[in-house]
């Protein structure tokens, strides 16, 4: 970790030889043996502070310096860093050396090398002005037949054309590679000129537009980091999120304006922000420009707040300044601080001379805040059912009082010959308590009044009676897909805060899920609707709402239109929730093949999914997973273990990989079995301080959260995590995750008793 060098000259030259350990943890130098034909591979992964794991470095972002490579690896292995490399040089003992050019000035943490029997598709983008960039699509042999490079790579040119225009200045590096890699602990990391990938992005069965959607969101994400992250980068960790923040926004913005994605803003209200209002009302909540004193602090700010809330709010501010001025401020920060080091008044002193506006409270209220706004409609109405008076009241949670300044639409909806139309559409300042909005007095109350149509501010909005009543009966009649996600977006907030009955939630998705076009926000309600089902209803109504949301899906799946995505959404959904004799005996009959659906392919995962329903409702045993695992060997699937022995694997062994040890977490957490999982609560809180002292932040982390007892909806765990928090004291990190964990009880407590009342 640290070489201590005493006696130094004003220039030094240090030479280090080390001999280090490959990881099995998805930090530093990862090593994977392929279980399909045993080929190994190798890839890095530094952020934030992992480089000195692999080589002696300065491991700080504001400590930028030029680094030459060279590589020793077998003879025939693709190697691939940062800069281009010559060909390699055969040593005659079946090793090789390739060495890579020197690399412009970058932090150590985007510094990488991966190497392997990678099967790699070659490309390039041609520019419109001339000049070229050579492509690299990479995955492992053995996925080769799944691999789709013709979308990857016609994204891939897309967004160098929009973001080479947007910036105003070429991509800053040689080549651009990108490499789907195995056991990849996040969506993808940034490295310059070699982007590394999760590996589930290589479709092996079918799925969703969504998936390809959240696929075409990561490329143009990292993409965008080439720029601002890795060309220009922020001085120390606490402003790091400024990266992640403007790499979120300019994906989507990019996918809308320039890729076949056009939709994008609508998966973004309905699924990305849904994690930013989740993360911003948890008691370890924190300002989007939060203070990090440690690494291991910046590490856990890595959340929904830096990524989803950041984007969010950078989307309120070019609408606050307008986008062309935005832009030409984002270009003047590059000309200025390129290859260098900034801080986030940097770049608000470049926007604020481009737009004309003091940034200065709008980053306090915005920046350096935390908390989450609700915006909800006040209004009287006269005795014609016109607006008599109308204003927006706003409010903020008691520990974090900010009120603050929104740039919001509202937009008034009535039925008409082809179904809820906008009618109205007015912008507003909302600030304060109550903004007044004379605009609306006089108009007829519409059937639907929607506060922040457009999506233009971070605020979770409410929906008075008659809107709400609408959308109960017609939601699927929005001819506005971006409306239909705010629409749904509000629902589920408000069954979250109790104010809406867990189970009236799941009848409203049911109700109108079938009519919603989009793809992601049909995945999107449905996963809410079956978490609703599992910890927001009542238990004293919990078997029977779930039993009619089984026979719901079951109908949907059976109706929907052959072969398409929706089908399949509602086949997987059904798949997660069957419980009932008749609907296992379908998912049997689909899985043996003595049953089949129109258009419904019965591929890999999609088996999988059926046969761990089976085998976790007790219908089928260990021996067909054993079947299936000689049939369908990849590396994603595992044996299915006893609770006892998945318990052993993850906390009391560190001999799993951490993709098996996530998978046997997920398997271990099933809410069929709640009575299995009771005899860990207490195994739980007396190991885990011990996992957390012995094993690195990223494993320890998704132990800490993957095993807490949240299926255990009762005050007594509540209890048990008070004391552990008050006896034990344990590292601001893992009382944060546990902090969180007795947040989401609490929750669900509220929301199971608005659903028995």
């Amino acid at each position: 970790n640290r070489i201590r060098l005493d006696a130094l000259a004003a220039d030094n030259e240090l030479r280090v030889v080390a001999r280090c350990p490959f990881s099995r943890t998805g930090e530093g130098m990862h090593r994977f043996v392929d279980p399909v034909d045993q080929a190994v591979y190798v890839y890095s992964q530094f952020e934030p502070a992992d480089a000195k794991r692999a080589f002696a470095c300065f491991d700080q972002p504001d400590l930028k310096a030029t680094f030459t490579f060279a590589v020793t690896a077998p003879s025939g292995w693709q190697v691939v860093s940062n800069e281009p490399g010559a060909a390699p040089d055969e040593l005659g003992d079946g090793r090789a050396v390739t060495r890579f050019d020197t690399t412009p000035r970058m932090s150590t943490y985007i510094t990488a090398f991966v190497a392997g029997p990678y099967h790699v598709v070659r490309d390039a983008w041609e520019r419109p002005r001339g000049g070229n960039i050579p492509l690299g699509v990479y995955c492992r042999a053995s996925l080769a037949q799944h691999l789709d490079p013709d979308e990857i790579l016609e994204l891939t040119k897309q967004g160098f054309a929009f973001f080479e225009e947007q910036f105003g200045r070429p991509y800053p590096f040689t080549k651009y590679d990108q490499l789907f890699v195995p056991e990849f602990n996040a969506g993808a990391m940034e490295n310059a000129g070699c982007v590394t990938f999760l590996e589930d992005y290589v479709f092996r069965s079918k799925v969703t537009q969504a998936a390809r959607d959240a696929r075409a969101n990561t490329i143009l994400h990292e993409m965008a980091h080439m720029w601002f992250g890795d060309l220009v980068t922020m001085r120390w960790w606490d402003d790091l999120w400024l990266n992640e923040s403007f790499a979120e926004f300019m994906a989507y913005h990019a996918a809308a304006s320039a890729t076949r994605f056009t939709d994008a803003w609508t998966g973004f209200a309905t699924s990305r922000k849904a994690w930013g209002y989740r993360q911003d009302q948890l008691p370890s909540t924190h300002p989007i420009a939060a203070d990090a004193p440690d690494l291991e602090t910046a590490k856990t700010n890595f959340d929904g707040i830096t990524y989803a809330k950041g984007a969010a709010v950078l989307r309120q501010l070019v609408a606050w300044v307008g986008l062309e001025r935005f832009m030409a401020g984002v270009r003047t920060y590059f000309d200025r601080y390129e290859w260098g080091n900034t801080r986030l008044a940097d770049l608000l002193a470049e926007l604020e001379v481009t737009s004309g506006r003091d940034l200065a409270e709008w980053s306090k209220e915005w920046l350096q805040t935390a908390g989450c706004n609700t915006l909800r409609p006040s209004f009287e109405l006269d005795a014609d059912g016109r607006y008599a008076s109308f204003a927006v009241e706003q409010e903020a949670p008691a520990d974090h009082p900010t009120l603050r300044s929104h740039r919001i639409a509202i937009g008034l909806y009535e039925r008409g010959a082809t179904g809820l139309e906008r009618l109205e559409r007015i912008e507003i300042d909302v600030v304060g308590p109550l903004t007044e909005v004379p605009a609306l007095v006089g108009l007829t109350q519409p059937d639907l009044l929607l506060l922040n149509d457009d999506d233009l501010t971070f605020a979770k909005i409410r929906l008075d009676k008659r809107s709400l009543a609408t959308l109960t009966s017609s939601i699927s009649d929005l001819d506005d897909s971006l409306a239909r996600a705010l629409c749904w977006s509000a629902a589920w907030d408000m069954t979250r805060d109790a104010e809406m009955r867990g189970r009236d939630f799941v009848q409203l998705v049911v109700n109108g899920v079938r009519g919603e076009s989009d793809i992601i926000t049909v995945q999107s309600v449905l996963r809410q609707a079956a978490s609703s089902v599992e910890v927001f209803v009542d238990p004293a109504h919990r078997t029977e709402t779930k039993a009619a949301f089984a026979a719901a899906l079951r109908e949907l799946a059976l109706s929907a239109e052959p072969g398409g995505d929706h089908q399949l959404a509602f086949v997987r959904t059904f798949a997660g929730s069957a419980s009932a004799p008749q609907d296992l005996d379908l998912i049997a009959r689909l899985l043996d093949g003595t049953e089949s659906l129109d258009g419904l392919l019965i591929d890999t995962d999609l088996r999988w999914s059926l046969l761990r329903r089976l085998v976790s409702t007790g219908t089928r045993g260990d021996d067909a997973i054993e079947s299936e695992q000689v049939e369908n060997m990849t590396a994603r699937q595992h044996l299915s273990q006893a609770k006892a022995d998945a318990w052993a694997a993850v906390v009391e062994s560190d001999a799993l990989p951490n993709a098996l040890q996530t998978a046997t977490i997920a398997g271990f957490q099933d809410p069929d079995q709640r009575d299995l999982l009771r005899p860990y609560v207490q195994r739980y809180f007396e190991s885990v301080g011990q996992v957390w002292d012995t094993r690195s932040s990223e494993m320890a982390s998704n132990i800490v959260i993957g095993l807490y007892p949240a299926l255990i909806v009762e005050e007594e765990v509540v209890r048990l995590t008070d004391s552990y928090l008050q006896g034990e004291h344990p590292a601001a990190p893992l009382a944060r995750l546990l902090s969180e964990g007795r947040d989401g009880l609490q929750r669900a407590l509220r929301c199971q008793s608005r659903d028995a009342g």
